[in-house]
């Protein structure tokens, strides 16, 4: 076999693989966990790993989308600027919260263990924290919106059957609440957090 052919099946193999890969959840849910677990059992100081978590973070996330989600009815009421503004305001604080507690771990091992396909858009990955001296096992389970097979991406954690994005959701809505609907209150809120 010449070295073209080898070449070409080489290409071959690694398209069908990548494919393949893109195109299940579960492979994805695994992958990440592991990419993140690599990150935080490295010998680097805090400020590393949280660079290297949010790079992650930004690959396998539905930001702009999880944003969205957890400013609920109130998205209808904003103009085009407002939700520019949102959506980098957002994004930064959710960099910021995600990487700054997943930080705090060592080196969490994570079991993918089963999936439900919802529909075409939607798969639930369930996988469990496993278990060390100093912590219980907990089940986790990845929302992974699934519209663009090529590009699955995170769009909610469920940690012990608790909604992490409608919790947000909840805390944003009250801001917004307790200041009668102003949105220059929640984007306060969101600059302060993401400064310190």
């Amino acid at each position: 076999m010449n070295f073209k052919k080898i070449l070409i099946i080489i290409f071959l193999f690694n398209s069908i693989f990548t494919k393949s890969f893109s195109l299940e959840p579960s492979i994805f849910v695994q992958s990440t966990v592991n990419r993140a677990s690599d990150i935080l059992s490295k010998n680097i100081i805090k400020e590393e790993k949280i660079n290297q978590l949010k790079i992650i973070a930004k690959e396998t996330v539905d930001i702009k989308g999880v944003g969205f989600y957890s400013l609920g009815s109130a998205r209808k009421n904003l103009n085009d600027n407002q939700k520019e503004r949102y959506s980098k305001l957002f994004e930064d604080y959710f960099l910021k919260s995600f990487s700054s507690r997943l930080a705090e771990y060592t080196n969490p091992q994570i079991e993918v263990i089963n999936k439900e396909v919802l529909n075409k858009n939607y798969t639930i990955v369930n996988s469990l924290l496993v278990a060390t001296e100093n912590r219980p096992e907990v089940k986790i389970d990845w929302r992974i919106y699934t519209k663009n097979p090529d590009n699955p991406l995170i769009r909610d954690l469920i940690i012990e059957g608790l909604s992490l994005a409608r919790t947000q959701k909840e805390e944003f809505s009250s801001i917004l609440n307790s200041n009668d609907g102003d949105i220059n209150a929640l984007f306060e809120t969101l600059k302060e957090f993401s400064k310190n």
